[in-house]
């Protein structure tokens, strides 16, 4: 299933200060973590309360392909690095597993996408919650496949809605294949091909960073989406209702963030920066509230590229953003402190 382009992660990696090695209530995240190997056939049904599993997408090629500044293939290690410090804000029950990268070296974009798809369905099947680690926002690609395998062997008809924090709407054509501005394009029209009804939900879109074309595309697709602009200067009541009426008729939703949709302020560190990007705050009320809706199944972040950061901002930004994730759904679940 696996092959040489999936590499399990080192434990050394996880590393960091350690104030306690008996005092849980002390415990950092790289003290709790645990690694697993997928390619390993005994891996067993998690049967704990909740369980989250990391995996990293080491590739930029899609943003080569869009002619954008590569430096996000090492966007994994470096979130991580960030990720270790963190403090366990939840009780033994809720387990951390880092299930290694999937490696974009000797191979196709296309080829690195499907061996995402299968490592998403594979955590899934463990009964772990994903949390992909970019990359390139053409992860998005693979991970929506991962999400659509699994379901579609125990429901007939998958009603996933994607909700995307990105300044750009990613649904280019793709006449020589896709790339990182081109996954919410590809999808819809794989939903088209499997007769499957195509949610896609955009909030951050920049009007300078998007043709009027792609705006026509958007509308034509039935994209729902929110302009940065309206999004600083309207209140979130507005916002939370258009959400709202987005998620209740999807059963299943799957949350990716492009870095690229933050302030350069806050993220300096991707590919496309954005001066007038949003603020980090508005954006977490909105993704805790996705969150409670208890219908998300996974969760992705994008274009986080060390080689442009400051003083890790970016990385910071983006294990914060993770960090509300697992707190998020550990207190949904009665687990968190």
């Amino acid at each position: 299933m696996f092959d040489k382009n999936y590499r399990p992660i080192h434990k050394n990696i996880w590393k960091g200060r350690i104030d306690s090695e008996s005092n849980f209530d002390a415990f950092r995240w790289h003290q709790w973590v645990e690694i697993i190997d997928l390619r390993k056939k005994d891996l067993s049904y998690y049967k704990g309360k909740l369980g989250f599993a990391f995996i990293g997408f080491c590739c930029d090629e899609g943003i080569k392909r869009n002619k954008g500044r590569g430096g996000a293939i090492n966007g994994p290690i470096s979130i991580r690095k960030e990720l270790a410090n963190l403090p366990c804000c939840f009780i033994r029950e809720v387990k951390l597993f880092d299930a290694g990268n999937i490696i974009c070296e000797n191979c196709t974009l296309e080829e690195s996408q499907s061996l995402l798809s299968k490592a998403v369905a594979k955590i899934l099947d463990l009964n772990l919650f994903p949390i992909v680690l970019g990359g390139g926002h053409e992860v998005a690609f693979g991970h929506y496949n991962g999400i659509l395998d699994y379901i579609k062997r125990k429901e007939h008809e998958p009603n996933i809605g994607i909700i995307n924090f990105d300044a750009h709407f990613d649904i280019r054509p793709y006449p020589n294949g896709g790339s990182s501005g081109t996954m919410f394009r590809q999808i819809a029209d794989q939903c088209k091909k499997e007769k499957l009804d195509y949610a896609y939900f955009c909030l951050g879109i920049q009007k300078h960073s998007n043709t009027i074309d792609l705006f026509k595309t958007a509308d034509r697709l039935g994209v729902q989406y929110v302009l940065a602009k309206d999004i600083i200067s309207q209140d979130d009541f507005s916002i939370l209702e258009k959400l709202d009426n987005f998620i209740k008729l999807r059963d299943y939703i799957y949350i990716t963030i492009c870095s690229d949709v933050f302030s350069s302020a806050f993220a300096p560190g991707v590919s496309a920066t954005q001066p007038l990007g949003l603020d980090p705050e508005r954006v977490l009320k909105f993704l805790k509230y996705i969150l409670r809706s208890n219908k998300v199944i996974s969760f992705d972040i994008a274009e986080v590229s060390p080689r442009f950061d400051q003083d890790n901002t970016t990385a910071n930004l983006a294990a914060t953003l993770i960090f509300s994730v697992v707190n998020t759904l550990s207190k949904m679940n009665n687990l968190g402190i």
